[in-house]
């Protein structure tokens, strides 16, 4: 059987009993409404919201727009390009085992084959996705809809339907290019850039976030002459600074050309290239490739919703929400990227869970806590942090103390030869406490977890310190940074 999409946190898990009172209420909301609860959006937000409100007993509909049912982590975001990743790190490892003496020779890939492999795989997610929206649960409907008042939608099918709460699931679309001179010269999103029939000879990307940097080390593996242009002076803005410069000097070691601190002043095509003209300080360049990729983000996706006439308030296209998930009208619900400042499939299914439990239980409500919030980007070195970065906590004001440990001195790094990047722990000086944690190195977003579950414990740096770790592994590297910490914090005995 095909792998389950990403399943929610357990502490989101629970039972709604069915008592009269619910069935009554239930009963009420028939007589008036087409449905008790009506999500709009099929991906993890929408599911996770519609699955939760289906088993308390409330009639449940789904509606989804899209050409294609799944959502963005499944069909065009985490899933397919983790998979083209790992296809690209194999074909590293192997042109570079000369290492642990190994002789693979030159290495030649089929492309087509690597994309086959990733559709094969990304349909294996869909089609259970697609089995679970249309298994009888729900009433699933291929639709896009817009509200003509608060509890009422008209269907692009011309049905209407009503419903006493809404979850308002319809993720995001690629933003459009920053200067109009790119639209008239052409180029590709990471939608285009997952399917392209071959990879091309050169290629300029547009962004420093995570998917442009993973694009970016993602075709230079496949032979690709590869240039970022980034308009901040580094990448990764909102990671940890110190591992944002790890992967930069990774992404530049493999041949990557990197363009900090620019501004788009231009673009054009000329014969068979394309080109691209920034400023950077005084001076302006103009460089050409084959095809552009523009990774500049991308925006809630809710220009079509008719949000206006249910009451619902945005900020630019983003939905506003309390962390009830509620929006500014207090029967409709928001989940996921349309509403979330963070485009994280496991804080969607949360979004998702916590909106449905506050329709069915509003007298016990739950809150999203972002005090564990994840990020895990997928290059060599992978970068993943949790909590806050030393930035973060300066600028709220917050006191710390910080140690790090890198895995070029690190046993079982070593013996993987990969030796680019660190752990890093904050701790509060007061009493020891882990305020958050990094990772740039082999396995982040792996061993990021140990962070993430010692930080829901509430754990302190002199107990992950005393908190025993098999050698050698890459897990016992956590043990370094914390022993440092614990050394210099001697908390106040009661």
């Amino acid at each position: 059987m095909a792998e389950q999409p990403p399943r929610p946190q357990a502490h989101l898990r629970f039972e709604i009993p069915r008592t009269n009172s619910h069935i009554a209420a239930m009963s009420n909301a028939a007589r008036k409404f087409d449905f008790d609860v009506i999500v709009i959006g099929g991906g993890s937000a929408g599911y996770a919201a519609a699955r939760t409100v289906q088993a308390a007993g409330r009639t449940t509909a789904v509606l989804e727009g899209g050409a294609e049912v799944g959502g963005l982590c499944i069909l065009r975001g985490c899933m397919p390009t983790k998979a083209l990743l790992y296809a690209a790190e194999v074909r590293h490892l192997a042109r570079h085992s000369a290492i642990w003496g190994l002789q693979p020779g030159s290495v030649p890939f089929d492309w087509p084959a690597v994309l086959e492999r990733k559709n094969g795989r990304i349909e294996d997610f869909a089609s259970y996705r697609r089995k679970q929206l249309d298994d009888g649960r729900f009433t699933f409907i291929r639709a896009s809809a817009r509200f003509i008042d608060p509890h009422t939608l008209v269907l692009t099918d011309g049905r209407r339907l009503s419903a006493e709460h809404f979850v308002l699931a319809t993720g995001s679309v690629v933003s459009p290019p920053p200067i109009p001179a790119l639209a008239e010269t052409g180029f590709i999103t990471s939608d285009e850039a997952l399917a392209l029939p071959r990879p091309p000879k050169s290629l300029i990307i547009l962004g420093g976030g995570a998917v442009a940097v993973e694009f970016a080390q993602f075709f230079a593996r496949f032979d690709v002459e590869v240039t970022l242009v980034q308009r901040g002076q580094h990448i990764l803005r909102d990671s940890d600074s110190d591992g944002a410069t790890a992967v930069e000097k990774a992404l530049q070691r493999e041949g990557v050309r990197l363009h900090t601190g620019t501004r788009l002043v231009g673009a054009r095509r000329e014969g068979e290239h394309k080109l691209v003209t920034f400023q950077q300080g005084d001076q302006t360049t103009t460089i050409h490739a084959e095809e552009i990729l523009c990774a500049l983000g991308r925006t809630p996706n809710t220009a079509s919703l008719g949000l206006a006439e249910a009451g619902v308030a945005t900020d630019g296209a983003r939905i506003v929400t309390n962390d009830r998930q509620q929006t500014s009208a207090p029967h409709i619900f928001a989940a996921g990227d349309c509403t979330s400042l963070y485009e994280i499939v496991h804080l969607a299914v949360q979004q998702g869970e916590v909106a449905a439990h506050n329709i069915l239980r509003p007298d016990q409500p739950r809150h999203m806590d972002y005090r564990l919030l994840l990020s895990v980007v997928f290059t060599d070195p992978a970068l993943a942090q949790v909590g806050l970065t030393e930035h973060e906590a300066k600028a709220r004001g917050v006191p710390y103390r910080a140690a790090s440990y890198p895995f070029n001195d690190h046993g079982k790094s070593l013996i993987m030869e990969a030796l680019d990047g660190f752990v890093k722990l904050l701790a509060d000086p007061a009493d020891g406490r882990i305020l958050g944690g990094a990772c740039a190195g082999p396995a982040a977003g792996e061993l990021i977890h140990e962070i993430v579950a010692a930080m829901a414990g509430g754990l302190t740096v002199h107990q992950l310190a005393a908190m025993p770790h098999y050698h050698p592994t890459l897990a016992e590297i956590w043990t370094y940074p914390a022993e440092e910490l614990a050394d210099q914090i001697h908390p106040t005995r009661a």
